[in-house]
């Protein structure tokens, strides 16, 4: 069954499925991107530790010189709230916005403070921030709302290779339809944060209009 979502969908924010979705996230860009970028890249998961929690993130290399061209990260509540997390991912994050490698953020979760972009007052749901090293201090920023498709982007590589654009939302469409989210998913009741009184009237009828509520 498809997400009745057109963007994100909110209820996978939710504790007890945002972990799971997390890792089938990373792994399934992680193939896509496998086939799209061989023979000249490879794309690596990796894995970071702390206060016993892990998290996966994804490092696009250089065949030839093993060159970690891309870091792709999607952020979990622990980076969007005071701690050991948030302050280990600003301090990697940081490292990476000093060197050579472009960095691709996604934030698909309402909760917690948002990752400091510079010179921005834009306020939204969500976002992704593409950062390519040649351009800094300046990004791309793709802001979108709960009622958005998730915009699709061209993942940054060296100057002259082919750029794949990476179409996030067909990616969460397909995961939730084979990850059968709709059998553990009650739409009756509200998300987790919650909404709006405008957003949640849209969900509503949104969910009512699908016979879902």
């Amino acid at each position: 069954m498809p997400s009745p979502f057109p963007g994100m969908n909110p209820y996978l924010e939710a504790a007890d499925l945002w972990s799971g979705l997390h890792g089938r996230l990373i792994i399934t860009i992680a193939d896509i991107l496998s086939l799209l970028l061989r023979p000249n890249y490879f794309v690596a998961v990796e894995e970071r530790i702390y206060e016993e929690i892990k998290e996966r993130y994804l490092e696009v290399k250089r065949v030839e010189t093993k060159e970690v061209v891309t870091t792709i990260e999607i952020l979990s509540p622990k980076n969007k709230r005071a701690g050991e997390g948030r302050t280990n991912y600003e301090t990697k994050r940081q490292r990476i916005l000093s060197s050579n490698t472009h960095l691709v953020e996604i934030d698909l979760l309402r909760c917690g403070v948002p990752l400091h972009i510079m010179e921005t007052s834009i306020k939204s749901h969500y976002r992704i921030l593409v950062s390519r090293s040649e351009r800094r201090p300046q990004a791309d920023l793709y802001a979108f709302d709960i009622q958005n498709p998730i915009p699709g982007f061209l993942l940054p590589l060296r100057t002259g290779d082919v750029e794949p654009m990476l179409d996030l939302q067909n990616i969460l469409n397909e995961l939730y339809d084979r990850a059968s989210y709709d059998l553990v998913i009650d739409y009756h009741q509200e998300p987790i944060p919650g909404l709006s009184k405008i957003d949640f009237d849209w969900l509503d009828t949104l969910l009512r209009a699908q016979g879902l509520r």
